[in-house]
């Protein structure tokens, strides 16, 4: 403990670089901390549809939902053959299918079906009064709170308005990127020209039911007309959908990576900087009975301490705003959440304690190696 407490007074003399390494180190980790936070959703994402068991019916040859149209007669075909539980037909409306920080996507459902395909808690508003109106919507909790929409509220996008019925939560982060409505409502949003088709099928499978199979016989169906489907898994589906955004963010890993590096470059040198400042006082330590692995000990605590007082404040900073911004990324109507989880607090918190032992072993090893007479003539 008199260690801990020479080290601290040590730091707080040389306040303002103290200060500063701090401050560097925890704008490096409150980066790294954003950047894994959209790995974590994406992760989640795709571990969430392959524990769910369905399938994804969409157009052939399409990519963005406005251009996917498929007869919605389709979904009572498929709902007779074996190993299929359910299927919900899905008009899709987005703002924007390219990428974005900012997507709205909107999936047009009967409510009988949402209601027992989703797992939602209501935190304003109910079921009865999204059922029983059919300019009625629910939003997801993500979505309020970037748009500020409260229940009662009028919300638009571009020609279509819907009236929010309910505010939901979900324990799946990225389906509280969505906004429900019923689905003929956003069929008639342009005239009758969409009424009988839809955007996509999303196909609930039987307990022990091969997706594979399930999805060869789908296509073979409808491999020569009317319209022609592609099938896939749903998490399979989603990371298609995604595409290009999904390289983005694996070789977003590679700034994450850059983001550890700044802080051991910036501890490493805060450190020997120290080091080099009191070499005379190690040098008098040396003379007290203090060994060379007691100092090279107290010189590594001081760059770990550094860097964990770093990490404390980034990786902390980072998870609250990641949970009052309620941040998400989309493209093509599928949309990944950035998930403050515990998991990345302890990677992070573990990252910044690891860097600092790194950054601080050459500057420790010189401190325990200086010679005394040479240190202390040069007082």
């Amino acid at each position: 403990m008199k260690l801990i407490a020479y080290i601290l007074k040590t730091l707080w003399g040389h306040r303002s670089r103290t200060m500063l390494t701090v401050a560097g180190s925890a704008v490096a980790l409150f980066v790294f901390c954003f950047i894994q936070s959209i790995q974590e959703g994406m992760n989640d994402l795709k571990q969430r549809q392959e524990a769910r068991g369905s399938l994804i019916v969409f157009q052939a040859n399409k990519f963005c939902p406005a251009t996917s149209h498929l007869p919605q007669d389709y979904d009572q075909q498929i709902a007779d053959l074996a190993g299929v539980k359910d299927v919900i037909p899905i008009q899709v409306f987005t703002n924007n299918c390219r990428a974005s920080l900012d997507v709205v996507v909107f999936y047009g459902v009967p409510p009988e079906k949402l209601r027992s395909a989703r797992d939602f808690e209501f935190v304003a508003g109910n079921w009865s009064e999204f059922e029983t109106h059919q300019d009625a919507a629910i939003v997801g909790q993500a979505v309020a709170n970037r748009r500020k929409i409260k229940v009662g509220d009028k919300f638009s996008i571009g020609d279509l308005s819907v009236i929010v019925a309910g505010i939901y939560r979900s324990d799946n982060p990225a389906e509280e990127n969505y906004i429900y409505s019923h689905l003929e409502f956003l069929q008639r949003r342009q005239g009758a020209n969409l009424v009988g088709t839809v955007t996509q099928l999303e196909v609930i499978l039987a307990s022990g039911t091969d997706p594979t199979q399930i999805s060869s016989a789908i296509d073979e169906r409808y491999r020569r007309g009317p319209v022609e489907t592609n099938t896939r898994a749903k998490g399979v589906f989603q990371a298609k959908s995604l595409g290009d955004l999904s390289q983005l963010i694996e070789m977003a890993h590679y700034l994450g990576l850059a983001c550890v590096g700044l802080v051991l470059a910036l501890v490493a040198t805060t450190t020997l900087m120290s080091v080099e400042d009191r070499i005379q006082e190690h040098a008098v330590l040396r003379t007290l009975g203090f060994s060379g692995f007691k100092v090279f000990a107290l010189v590594l605590t001081e760059s770990t301490l550094l860097s964990i007082a770093g990490g404390i404040l980034g990786v902390g900073a980072a998870l609250i705003t990641l949970k009052l911004s309620s941040l998400s990324v989309g493209a093509e109507a599928v949309t990944v959440a950035f998930i403050p989880s515990l998991h990345l607090a302890w990677v992070g918190m573990l990252l910044a304690c690891v860097t600092g032992i790194c950054a601080g072993i050459i500057p420790a090893s010189y401190a325990s190696r200086a010679e005394i007479v040479p240190a202390l003539r040069n007082a």
